[in-house]
């Protein structure tokens, strides 16, 4: 039991080092996490409700989960092929339209749990 907890520990170790990595040296992280934290600070200003916090919590959580993948199969692309390959660019591109899934579904998520509170500021 003792071996299961300490590799346990371990294992969040690894997963907090490689969301530190992520958000120290990726750009598009970096940019996402400022657009996040403007959000959040939004849903406190509308005072949004609980469903929809976890509403933004999960598509927030889906962009970056999936940004962080793509940017471990860009590396692991350029580390295996450091030249310009065709099916390496596949590989890639579609890696970047799974962000592009993830970070549209969070747009109409974010639209529509703010879209009463923008009407009602114009209104």
């Amino acid at each position: 039991m003792r071996k299961f907890i300490n590799g346990r520990i371990k294992s969040i170790g690894y997963a907090l080092k490689g969301a530190l990595l992520l958000i120290k040296t990726e750009h598009s992280i970096i940019a996402q996490l400022c657009v996040f934290v403007v959000l959040i600070i939004l849903g406190f200003v509308c005072d949004i409700s609980k469903q929809d916090w976890i509403n933004q919590i999960l598509a927030m959580g889906l962009v970056l989960s999936v940004e962080g993948l793509n940017t471990t199969a860009e590396k692991l692309a350029d580390f295996v092929h450091l030249e310009n390959h065709p099916k390496i660019g596949f590989i890639k591109d579609i890696s970047a339209g799974a962000v592009t899934f993830a970070a549209l579904s969070c747009l109409v998520t974010i639209i529509l749990i703010y879209y009463p509170y923008i009407i009602n500021l114009l209104v």
